[in-house]
């Protein structure tokens, strides 16, 4: 006989049945509803891939792109992983493409699957192993290309949907290298601006965009507490010539991976 089902309604989030209501993790997804008074997202990682571009581009963790049954629920029909020791687990159902190097992110390979995906009506998913640093880096990089927008234009995009994210000073300076590349040789870097109440981004974005300043430091020594981009210029040592990009809004735990997604995340 069949046991009657114990809840006669599903969760309103995930469509599973589990105690929600109580902040019961879902056997099926791993969704916990949270409560008010509990801090944010970057307490508990939410089992849905971070939109980035509205109907279109997604950013992730390789937790994330395990949730088969999440993906479909966003829309998501391929894939983009970032790790080439990352399994790709539903050939059968998503497109995937696989990036083989391990030290240098191919850019320009990446934004164009990502552009192919947008032409195609298809959505995407980006993913590394955290979600924080070489799959935002792809996020950026295709954002320079294909939107126009500047390093830290692109930057900042993602992390006021994202906050987790942290790059790594390998990963920031490839794309400082390929802001150059894609913007034109004679344009600068990313600047340094002296101000000390921050920079404000406002490059016509819609009015919902968060309002997060960017801060520039420095400070060759940024607090480890704060999620940052540092850029190292001329012969690359900690002097007085690099700088942080880093975000005004601070999260608790932002900058928080296990041992794993460092050394997965790394490069």
């Amino acid at each position: 006989m069949v046991r009657k089902r114990e809840r006669e309604n599903p969760c309103y989030v995930c469509g599973h049945y589990h105690k929600f209501e109580d902040g019961e993790v879902c056997g099926v997804c791993g969704h916990r509803l949270q409560d008010a008074g509990e801090k944010g997202p970057l307490d508990t990682p939410s089992a849905f891939a971070t939109e980035i571009l509205p109907s279109f581009l997604y950013l992730g963790s390789y937790d994330n792109a395990s949730r088969a049954e999440l993906l479909k629920a966003q829309g998501i029909t391929r894939i983009l992983n970032t790790v080439p020791t990352c399994q790709n687990l539903y050939k059968n159902s998503f497109t995937y493409k696989t990036i083989k190097e391990d030290q240098t992110l191919p850019f320009d390979d990446c934004s164009e699957f990502i552009e192919q995906s947008r032409t195609e009506n298809a959505r995407v998913l980006v993913h590394c192993m955290s979600g924080q640093n070489r799959s935002p880096a792809v996020v950026i990089a295709y954002l320079m290309r294909y939107k126009k927008w500047r390093l830290a234009e692109s930057y900042q995009w993602v992390k006021n949907r994202r906050p987790s994210i942290n790059l790594s000073s390998a990963v920031g300076e490839q794309l400082q290298l390929y802001e150059a590349n894609v913007f034109g040789p004679t344009i600068s870097h990313t600047p340094m601006v002296p101000s000390e109440s921050g920079l404000g981004f406002n490059f016509g974005f819609p009015a919902t965009t968060p309002g997060t300043t960017a801060v520039f430091s420095t400070s060759s020594s940024p607090s480890s507490s704060s999620s940052f981009l540092s850029f190292s210029q001329g012969n690359g040592s900690a002097d007085q010539s690099s700088f942080v990009f880093r975000a005004a809004r601070q999260e608790v735990g932002a900058g928080n991976v296990n041992s794993m997604d460092s050394a997965m995340d790394s490069s």
